[in-house]
């Protein structure tokens, strides 16, 4: 098993924590959360437990939002086709079903496009622009994509076409032609929070959009089903606005969701199922978590395997028997993508294991032609999980190497390939996350200074994998006034994740037993301090057992949360690692 080191979050003021404690009547375990969220205050604490729309901020503090919305009116007003554009992942496709599904609202003249992932590849492509040209669009409103598309951007320019570009990524040293470019990530843009996904900024149109139609704000709730998918797909922060909007996008989705998305969760085994006011709900409460893993994957499925146009087809359908049909495609490449993506992560992981000099570095850069290119992204995360290090995965496609880049917490794996751009012909993305391409010439140079960029700024820290703690908590302070508090800390994910907790010289009551082949099941009580029990699970942690057995003391790190089995529900500690001090 790979070693974690534990880091505990004590940075924070004492007496701040206590004397918002006081002022809330909470445990002060809960002030020092809600401190290093930067919740300081009675009001604050009231917005961050209460969250309401009326909270987001105008979307006319966006650079170019006013000067993109006077575009469309007046594309609208001519009658000029409008096309929109955006990525083939889960960002990119809610980000087109929703602005979509607004313009359409007003007007009828307009069409979608996501480009095909192997002919076109990421961004925009020039065939979207000769497509739009030979249909006499003179706008174009890309989403998720475009603040680098220079070359592009200006070609559609030289056809008379107009772009709108509606994007998160951060901009280069220049920016494109563009008729406007909203991106908060811009230098000189004042928007206060800068963290939005894709779909969030389509939204923030939406907003603005429904401002000057002078249309009811509540009406905008609707989109926001799409828009919790986008920020728990994308891994964005839940933090500020991003929060706000996954809150309420969550509520919507238990509530009314729209009949794609209802259908990819009946796909999931998330059913839905009747009750007494004739109203329906699903058979459990649908939360980021299921988003992540369970719908997320289904909606990328589609453009890794065949096309991401599909996605967009399903989210903007409104006949539950046309989705059905739509979601059992979507849902058989996603099998499909779990094949290929089981395969080539077991292929990749035998050329590290067999190859002394790759499993000794600080970085992993491995390159397949004859690999999909559409689960590459997702085999780079996996190597993580085995060798915890930046991770550049590479195939071949149309002529070129392409591939995808993941990183460790607090290594910016953006600026590490952003150093070596020389060696690229594209490339663009996020601290964690970012797609490349280059000539295959240039492969072996660029490994090589990828390789020394790394070495050189990583740090030996950063290579063992991290577990946030973030405070001590004894086991009589678990109790049903503290749990129902600590739930109402979500949604949780990036930058509000489910607090961690260590709890020190605890005991198993001999009940320990491996589950699933690996995981570890028992139950846990802290000697000397209550004689409170609690269950707990560990998974991948059945190496544990046998010291566990013998009655020794040991340290945990855990998550609370609610486990339901056969219809009661319980208090669970999901236990993210342990150590026994003596060893």
């Amino acid at each position: 098993m790979m070693e974690k080191r534990w880091v505990i979050n004590d940075t924070i003021n004492q007496e701040a924590a206590d004397k918002l404690a006081a002022s809330l009547k909470i445990d002060p375990v809960l002030a020092h959360l809600l401190i290093l969220r930067g919740v300081s205050s009675y009001s604050e604490a009231r917005d961050f437990f209460r969250p309401s729309l009326d909270n987001l901020h105008d979307p006319f503090l966006m650079k170019d939002m006013d000067v993109g919305i006077d575009r469309i009116r007046q594309a609208i007003d001519n009658n000029e086709p409008i096309l929109v554009y955006g990525d083939y992942d889960v960002d990119g496709t809610t980000a087109v079903a929703l602005t979509y599904a607004l313009l359409k609202e007003f007007y009828q003249n307009l069409d979608y496009y996501i480009p095909d992932r192997y002919s076109e590849g990421y961004g925009i492509s020039k065939q979207s622009i000769d497509y739009a040209h030979a249909r006499g669009v003179k706008l174009m409103i890309s989403l998720d994509c475009g603040i680098k598309a220079y070359n592009q951007i200006a070609y559609a320019k030289s056809k008379g076409i107009d772009f709108i570009v509606i994007d998160h990524h951060r901009p280069g040293d220049e920016l494109p032609e563009a008729y406007a470019i909203i991106d908060p990530k811009q230098s000189d843009c004042p928007y206060p929070y800068k963290e939005l996904s894709g779909c969030g900024l389509g939204f923030k149109l939406a907003q603005a959009f429904y401002q000057k139609a002078n249309k009811p704000s509540g009406e905008l709730e609707k989109f926001l089903d799409l828009v919790v998918v986008s920020i728990a797909a994308d891994i964005v922060p839940i933090t500020g606005e991003n929060r706000l909007l996954a809150y309420y996008g969550l509520r919507q989705l238990n509530m009314d969701p729209r009949p794609g998305l209802e259908s990819i969760l009946f796909y999931s085994n998330i059913f839905r199922k009747s009750v007494t006011d004739s109203k329906t709900t699903f058979t459990k409460e649908i939360g980021i978590t299921d988003l992540m893993f369970l719908v997320g994957p289904k909606i990328n499925a589609a453009g890794r395997i065949k096309s991401g146009k599909k996605a967009v087809d399903l989210l903007l359908c409104e006949e539950m028997k046309e989705t059905h049909e739509l979601s059992e495609v979507i849902n058989e490449n996603n099998t499909e993508r779990r094949s290929l993506d089981t395969e080539i992560t077991r292929q990749a992981l035998k050329m590290i294991d067999t190859n002394p000099e790759l499993r000794e570095s600080k970085f992993t850069v491995l390159f397949n032609p004859g690999w999909h290119k559409g689960v590459i992204g997702i085999v780079a995360s996996r190597l993580i999980e085995n060798y915890y290090r930046p991770t550049i995965i590479l195939t071949e496609s149309n002529g070129l190497v392409t591939g995808s880049a993941r990183s460790v917490k607090d290594f910016d794996i953006y600026d590490a390939i952003d150093a070596c751009s020389d060696h690229l012909e594209h490339f663009g993305g996020h601290k964690y996350a970012a797609g490349l391409s280059l000539k295959p010439e240039k492969l072996e140079a660029f490994t090589r200074a990828f390789g020394e960029e790394v070495e050189s700024t990583i740090t030996d820290e950063l290579l063992i994998p991290e577990v946030e703690i973030d405070a001590e908590l004894k086991f009589d302070q678990i109790e049903g006034k503290f749990f129902r508090i600590l739930k109402q800390f979500s949604p949780f994910g990036p930058g509000n994740p489910n607090p961690g907790f260590i709890s020190r010289s605890c005991v198993t009551r001999g009940q320990a037993r491996i589950v699933g082949n690996k995981h570890l099941k028992f139950t846990v009580i802290q000697p000397g301090i209550s004689q409170q029990e609690f269950s707990a699970i560990a998974f991948q942690q059945g190496h544990h057992l046998s010291r566990m057995l013998s009655g020794k003391p040991f340290d945990m790190v855990y998550q609370i949360e609610e486990n339901e089995w056969n219809g009661k529900t319980s208090l669970q500690l999901n236990v993210k690692d342990i150590k026994f001090p003596d060893v």
